[in-house]
């Protein structure tokens, strides 16, 4: 088959294309979900589907019409293969949730719109969590920040998958400033030393986190 379509990823039918909207944070619009809802009809997609990163993807989609559909819905093309930011997955937080302790889906905005189409080595994905139950599965996303009562904790390295594991803890009840500030250290640090294709588990791995956390610290003082 010739080249891909711009944020498509091509089916097990080797034909048809899987696209998936940006849905910052996890959150929708009634006129976005009109617009799937629209496009899924005149487009004829057979499946719609939502993702484990609070995503929702359009599967079977005609290469034709690939195009045609990322204009209609005016998201922006999501990425979901490409060496990027592929989600920041968040909870509801103090929105909503009578356990949040801290804004999540405020914190999930701001962590989205600082990385947007920023290049990486290899995908990378967000977590982030109202409190200390962890309901944006912070601990197993690349970089976590977790509420508490008093500030936010911040996490590297997590991975889930078939090779799971715990993302190590960088500081934590810090101010929603300077976890953002630890937050852009972090992806500097890992956009510096991280390999092509190497996840930031592996990274970890490889070098230590208490290289990671010296690295990443000594320059936030």
């Amino acid at each position: 088959m010739s080249e891909t379509p711009n944020g498509a990823i091509l089916q097990r039918d080797k034909e048809t294309f899987a696209i998936v909207p940006r849905t910052p944070a996890g959150l929708l619009t009634p006129e976005l979900l009109e617009k799937i809802a629209e496009v899924s009809r005149e487009f004829d997609i057979p499946t719609i589907k939502i993702t484990s990163g609070q995503r929702i993807a359009l599967v079977g989609v005609r290469k034709e019409d690939v195009e045609a559909i990322w204009e209609r819905l005016g998201t922006g093309v999501g990425r979901a293969v490409e060496m990027c930011v592929h989600y920041v997955q968040a909870c509801p937080g103090t929105s909503v949730c009578r356990l949040g302790v801290r804004d999540s889906l405020r914190m999930g905005l701001e962590v989205e719109e600082m990385f947007q189409g920023v290049d990486m080595p290899a995908k990378l994905k967000f977590g982030v969590s109202g409190c200390p139950l962890c309901c944006g599965e912070s601990y197993v996303r690349d970089i976590g920040l977790i509420g508490t009562k008093k500030g936010w904790t911040v996490t590297f390295g997590g991975n889930a998958g078939n090779r799971v594991r715990q993302g190590d803890v960088i500081i934590e009840e810090t101010s929603r400033e300077q976890a953002l500030a630890i937050v852009q250290r972090l992806v500097e640090y890992y956009r510096e030393n991280g390999r092509k294709r190497e996840r930031t588990a592996r990274l970890v791995q490889r070098v230590g986190i208490k290289a990671v956390r010296q690295g990443v610290l000594a320059a936030t003082e």
